[in-house]
């Protein structure tokens, strides 16, 4: 949540295709490597909602290691 208590996204655009096993695959193309699956769609769009907070996660964690002693770090919610 914002300061004015508004919650706040971001917004990805995602791509959807049925594999051979019937399986829906999801992809998140501005994530590399981000991808999901579910039996349809509406999993595989729940499914990939958690990868993409998760790759987010994990990539702020590498960034996170990269953080010199003398410089400021702040938290900022998108």
């Amino acid at each position: 949540m914002n300061e004015k208590g508004e919650k706040e996204i971001m917004i990805f655009h995602i791509k959807l295709e049925v594999a051979e096993d019937g399986w829906m695959v999801v992809e998140c193309p501005a994530l590399p490597g981000c991808v999901s699956q579910g039996r349809d769609k509406e999993e595989a769009i729940t499914n990939i909602k958690e990868a993409i907070v998760g790759w987010l996660w994990a990539e702020d964690q590498k960034a996170q290691k990269m953080i010199t002693p003398h410089e400021e770090i702040m938290v900022v919610a998108v």
